[in-house]
């Protein structure tokens, strides 16, 4: 598979706002793979999913999708709850026409709970859903990512865990994130561990199909407060891409730069380059 390189949505310079145009917008660029935002909700049809993936294989591009951030698998209410799995069931069968390999995900917050207990009623949330989704027939993986904000769910260990238990489910990498939530965090040997951790819990082929987010981002000391641009950021790509490099990993990497294909094509010609 290699590593491969692609934007997070339609790259700006598309002519057509679609998401079929972008496809062919990112094969012109010479990138690799997409990510469907499907944040404010997923506004696709099946009609429109086969056009995707028709696409999407006609110019050799890689999917993913991204489920809408109003998802909260720690609710209390249970409305709210059933709201939330509906909606990333929905990105994963919307995603699966659209030949999509994972579904990406904020799991949720702690909203002052102690975190053993967030982390047992999400495991038990994903479960039943990861097997809904197998019996459907469906090869989507549950991705929950890691989170930049110090109350979201989403801690290297919880996501490493929960791939270990919950089969169908494997973690998105958010470095930026990674980097924002603990304000180091941004330097060759750390994510060399964070690599290292990915393989001694979940086995050398998690090395092989990972899903990677990485943009430039601003912090607090709550933690992640924007995304920027790589050049006018901390965040230093180019460790990272050696430390990718150096581990033969593969998958696919999105960035969610504000400039997207930019910052995807820096990306991509520096690890190249490596």
């Amino acid at each position: 598979m290699a590593l491969l390189f692609g934007t997070a949505g339609v790259p700006h310079s598309s002519k057509a706002r679609s998401t079929a145009g972008g496809i062919e917008r990112l094969r012109e660029l010479g990138l690799d793979c997409m990510e469907l935002e499907f944040v404010q909700g997923v506004r696709m049809g099946e009609a429109a999913a086969h056009v995707v993936h028709e696409t999407a294989l006609e110019h050799g591009i890689r999917i993913s999708a991204h489920a809408p951030y109003y998802i909260n698998l720690n609710a209390h209410e249970e409305d709210k709850l059933n709201a939330s799995q509906a909606r990333l069931l929905q990105t994963a069968r919307i995603g699966a026409l659209c030949g999509t390999e994972s579904a990406v995900f904020h799991a949720g917050f702690y909203l002052k709970d102690p975190p053993e207990l967030v982390y047992r009623r999400i495991k038990a949330v994903l479960e039943k859903m990861a097997a809904l989704l197998r019996g459907e027939g469906n090869p989507v993986v549950l991705r929950p990512e890691l989170t930049g904000k110090f109350s979201q769910f989403g801690t290297v260990d919880e996501l490493l865990s929960l791939s270990a238990e919950v089969e169908g489910v494997l973690p998105t990498l958010d470095f930026s994130h990674f980097h924002a939530r603990c304000g180091e965090c941004n330097s060759y040997a750390e994510f060399m561990g964070l690599l290292h951790q990915v393989e001694a819990r979940l086995g050398p082929q998690a090395l092989k199909r990972l899903h990677i987010h990485l943009s430039g981002i601003e912090y607090t000391r709550a933690g992640e407060r924007r995304h920027l641009d790589l050049k006018i950021s901390d965040m230093r790509y180019e460790e990272l891409l050696r430390a990718l490099k150096d581990r033969g990993a593969e998958g696919m990497l999105i960035c969610e730069s504000p400039n997207l294909e930019e910052d995807a094509l820096l990306l991509k010609e520096t690890f190249s380059a490596l």
